[in-house]
């Protein structure tokens, strides 16, 4: 299945990044020297939500809201020392308690919902699994996005990954590379207006050459945990790399900030386009596998 493809890429790109905190002079060494943290690499929460999305599909081939949020639940109570930041420990504690995962998604934030990066990183399977139908792809993710996070940016940040899946899913099934300029536009020809279809569009200018502190300096690199600052940097790894996914992972960690989570999202994309061999033996053992833990069902 080529969610579960995506799922790889996630969780290779997740544990990878998640291998890159600590102290930043000696973190932008080992990037610099292209230096692996020894031993076994754990994936976080972004790999067990994303898990959670593989499962509802396989079993519903669609994205079932109630059911999600008991996946996303259920996942939560085996093992909450994933990562999950203060918003999401909330969520997941309302839901398993068993309120209503619209009462408690709607009120976070004083009413205005999460616009954090969290619905974006889960994303990418669901663009593979829909890629043939566009509109699906939208509704979908957006269905997905709404569980945890109501807030149109959020929202708007899932749709996002999710487009740049598709596209890359079609690239790779018919074996021609894809251009940049051609995955940039299909995402933003599709995804509703925002501030992150803005920085987005802002993205596609910035060469693929330019300092990426440069480019960080532009578009964000996730620090700020919302979907404005994570996507459009997220998605400028992704498109300029589609070719070969140990360059776009090396990338996306490169930019420091969120690192475990842009390095999902950038790997639950490129992992439907680029040759396989591009995808470290190497990585492949040490990271965690996501296919045998408790969470896959």
């Amino acid at each position: 299945m080529l969610a579960k493809t995506s799922l790889l890429g996630l969780s290779l790109g997740d544990a990878f990044g998640e291998t890159f905190f600590g102290e930043e002079e000696k973190i932008t060494s080992r990037i610099h020297l292209r230096e692996l943290q020894e031993g076994d690499w754990f994936f976080t929460d972004d790999t067990v939500m994303s898990i959670g999305i593989f499962n509802i599909l396989s079993k519903h081939n669609k994205i079932e809201q109630d059911q999600l949020a008991r996946e996303f639940a259920d996942n939560y109570l085996l093992d909450n020392y994933r990562g999950y930041g203060g918003t999401a420990h909330s969520i997941l504690k309302d839901l398993a308690g068993g309120k209503h995962w619209k009462e408690v998604s709607s009120r976070a934030f004083d009413g205005m919902g999460s616009m954090g990066n969290g619905a974006a990183m889960r994303s990418g399977p669901i663009g593979a699994y829909f890629h043939e139908h566009v509109e699906k792809v939208i509704e979908q993710a957006t269905l997905a996005a709404e569980v945890t996070h109501f807030h149109n940016e959020a929202i708007a940040g899932a749709i996002a990954v999710a487009l740049a899946a598709c596209i890359c899913t079609r690239a790779g099934l018919s074996g021609k590379s894809l251009p940049a300029k051609e995955f940039f536009e299909f995402v933003m020809v599709n995804m509703p207006e925002s501030d992150v279809k803005y920085k987005i569009r802002k993205a596609a200018t910035l060469p693929r050459n330019y300092d990426i502190r440069t480019i960080v300096s532009i578009l964000g690199n996730g620090i700020k945990l919302t979907a404005q600052d994570t996507i459009p940097f997220a998605l400028w790894c992704a498109g300029y790399h589609t070719d070969n996914f140990e360059e776009a992972i090396w990338t996306a960690v490169s930019g420091l900030g969120d690192r475990d989570t842009i390095a999902a999202i950038v790997g639950s994309i490129v992992a439907l386009v680029a040759d396989e061999n591009t995808i470290p033996e190497q990585w492949v053992k040490q990271a965690e596998r996501f296919d045998s833990s408790v969470f896959f069902k």
